[in-house]
């Protein structure tokens, strides 16, 4: 870092907005997890203008910098680097604007969640994330992480209502970017990135109308094992509740003492079941949920007599984590997440975890999701505690990895969880992270030294022998065949054109035509967590004739092949963007990346699966994708046949396609002007 910064900081924002005693820089330090690091100054800038100043001083002077909204992470992710600068948004705190009739919002990042949904409530609108701090969590600090929260298991987490963003880019320069833009979705990739790849100045937002009715139900079981398979028996019924929490029986009791909720006393389980919608709809589906509660033993089932009773149903929800916080001075909240049948398994490792260590520990899960929060009190002056509470949540995420889920559901990675990346993602997945990373911020300074472990070394690269024939309309039938194929062509300098069922891509041909509808088979149907994963190549018609026996539906229309579907962005029904889990990608090179989950929640990593949908084959040869399948049927919907977009004019696709693609060998003729 050069000297100076701090004056041009004073000089250009004045000494109102910058702030420099230690006692204030203190007050930036830490977030709500441990790790403590004192920066060189903080600005509290009023305004957009003020956030791109700040940021091309730091650039200029080679200082880090980080963006912070109210400091309520659990992972460390707004910890600032040592020295550096750190941008508090709270200022920045307006509802900009409000258009009821597109039910759009647009917001600066400093507006705190339940603020938001208190201005929404008069006009019969609602903003559906609701994270348990959502009394102090601002929504920049919710886009950073793309939290989720109880209702997201009905209408989605942050990235699913995010549809615009304003931002302060690494370089200090500004860009504007819409769910509506042909090409990339940028929007996408920057929601959950932790503020590694720029700062949100702006925020559009998704709006709901209000539901008819809401009817709230407080049930008690003798086992958390009877509360999850409640769960998966409601949803598996076809039931898609508005929220399904569970609470094991020392949160019960710590809520119980601090609150005075209502909730029953010595149940090993409580489960807090939320409907809404049409009044008669959610009539008939409560008493199917008593009868599911019923069968599996419920001790006690309590409907919410009025608004008064539900709030105190949910203000002994919310006041779980401040409830244990009660118990010790510290609390380490962890947030795994499992396919949600994997639950009871996942909550008896994870107990047998903190007996081991001699640990107590409450248990919360967004049990509808998978989304599991074990609460491990202790008291971090005692240092032997504190390691042996650290280790005991990282091996409760192991658990979750060896299940089949991720390392962060909604709370993201941080500095705490970064060097856990591995165990989800393999080294060819973590270096197409690190060249987003530094496409976009080559100089490093944007919130260092989180999200990402550090770099192993590099592979030896892959010998290329034999001659292939060079004709057109190759048929690919494997994984290797294709990774062999786009080896060669790395190594050759040489163009690939991808095609699905009867179409190309990307319009004009360059180079040998890779035909995908070779692989067609269904990967892995898991009917009981709803999640199908099939391969690029299968026509749709065919998929859902396969689906057809199972009761359950895919949300994708058209009559070609799925990868063909997503590579156009070419739905037509609910947003593709919203629906797709992950995907296997072969990248130019012929590195395999592995994007996403199984599972509804995971907040690992970028989000570099948005960036392949309506990408129209250039970055990469989709190979399966991974969907999140629904109970009912469609609303009628037909297949769109957009337009190919000029992915040349926009410079912001450039740069990610480069971290892809530096060599523009896949449908090259999307970045070459008319």
């Amino acid at each position: 870092m050069s000297a100076g910064w701090i004056e041009k900081l004073r000089r250009t924002l004045g000494d109102d907005v910058v702030r420099t005693a230690p006692g204030d820089r203190f007050a930036y330090a830490f977030d709500a997890a441990l790790e403590k690091r004192l920066p060189g100054a903080v600005v509290l800038p009023r305004n957009a203008e003020d956030v791109a100043r700040a940021v091309r001083i730091a650039v200029d002077h080679g200082v880090p910098y980080v963006a912070r909204g109210a400091g309520t992470n659990l992972c460390g992710g707004a910890v600032p680097s040592t020295g550096g600068l750190v941008v508090h948004l709270a200022r920045m705190n307006r509802v900009l604007s409000i258009d009821r009739e597109r039910r759009r919002a647009w917001v600066e990042p400093g507006v705190v969640n339940l603020h938001l949904h208190a201005l929404l409530a008069p006009l019969g609108l609602f903003y559906a994330p609701d994270p348990a701090s959502q009394k102090a969590c601002t929504l920049g600090g919710n886009v950073g992480t793309n939290a989720g929260g109880p209702h997201c298991l009905k209408y989605g987490v942050t990235s699913t209502h995010v549809t615009g963003l304003e931002m302060v880019l690494p370089d200090g320069g500004t860009g504007r970017f819409s769910v509506d833009d042909a090409g990339y979705d940028l929007t996408g990739l920057f929601v959950g990135s932790e503020g590694t790849l720029g700062v949100a100045t702006k925020i559009e937002l998704n709006l709901m109308p209000a539901p008819e009715a809401v009817e709230t139900f407080l049930v008690a079981f003798p086992s958390m094992e009877a509360a999850a398979q409640t769960v998966t028996d409601t949803i598996s019924a076809g039931i898609v509740p508005a929220t399904l929490e569970v609470m094991d029986r020392l949160t019960v009791d710590a809520v119980e003492a601090f609150v005075g909720a209502g909730y029953p006393r010595g149940a090993e389980a409580v489960l807090l079941i939320e409907l809404d919608g049409a009044r008669g709809v959610i009539a008939e589906e409560g008493e199917r949920v008593r009868a599911i509660c019923r069968k599996n033993g419920a001790a006690e089932f309590r409907r919410a007599a009025d608004e008064r009773d539900r709030q105190k149903f949910w203000e002994g929800r919310r006041g779980a984590y401040p409830a244990m916080a009660r118990l010790a001075p510290n609390v380490l909240v962890e947030d795994g997440v499992v396919p949600r049948t994997r639950l009871p398994e996942a909550v008896r490792r994870v107990r047998a975890i903190a007996d081991r260590e001699k640990l107590r520990m409450g248990l919360i899960a967004h049990a509808g999701d998978g989304n599991l929060h074990p609460n491990l009190i202790f008291d971090e002056r005692d240092p032997l505690e504190t390691q042996r509470v650290k280790a005991a949540g990282h091996d409760m995420l192991r658990v979750c990895v060896e299940l089949g889920g991720s390392i962060s559901g909604e709370h993201g990675i941080g500095s705490d969880k970064r060097e856990a990346m591995r165990w989800l993602f393999t080294p060819d997945t973590l270096g197409l992270f690190r060249r987003i990373k530094t496409a976009l911020d080559p100089a490093g300074l944007c919130n260092p030294d989180k999200l990402l472990p550090v770099a192993e070394p590099s592979a030896p690269p892959v010998e290329i022998r034999g001659a292939e024939s060079e004709a057109l309309g190759l048929r690919i039938e494997s994984v290797e065949q294709a990774q062999k194929w786009l080896r060669r062509a790395a190594a050759e300098k040489r163009p690939l054109t991808i095609a699905g069922h009867k179409k190309r891509l990307a319009g004009d041909v360059r180079g040998p035509l890779l035909d995908l509808t070779g692989l067609a088979a269904v990967v892995r149907h898991d009917p009981a967590n709803f999640t199908l994963t099939v391969q690029a190549g299968a026509r749709i018609p065919d998929v859902h004739r396969f689906l057809a026996a199972t009761g359950q539906h895919l949300y994708v229309f058209g009559e070609g092949t799925v990868g063909g579907v997503v590579s156009r962005n070419a739905g037509g029904g609910p947003p593709l963007r919203d629906q797709i889990l992950g995907m296997t990608v072969a990248l130019p090179g012929g590195d395999l990346a592995v994007l996403g989950a199984p599972v509804v929640k995971n907040v690992a990593g970028y989000d570099a699966a948005k960036l392949l949908i309506g990408a129209w084959g250039s970055l990469g040869v989709i190979l399966d994708l991974t969907f999140r399948l629904h109970p009912v049927p469609a609303p009628s919907a037909r297949a769109s046949d957009p337009p190919r977009p000029a992915f040349w004019n926009v410079p912001a696709l450039g740069t990610v396609k480069k971290a892809f693609d530096p060599d523009n060998l896949l449908n090259p003729v999307l970045f070459e002007r008319p």
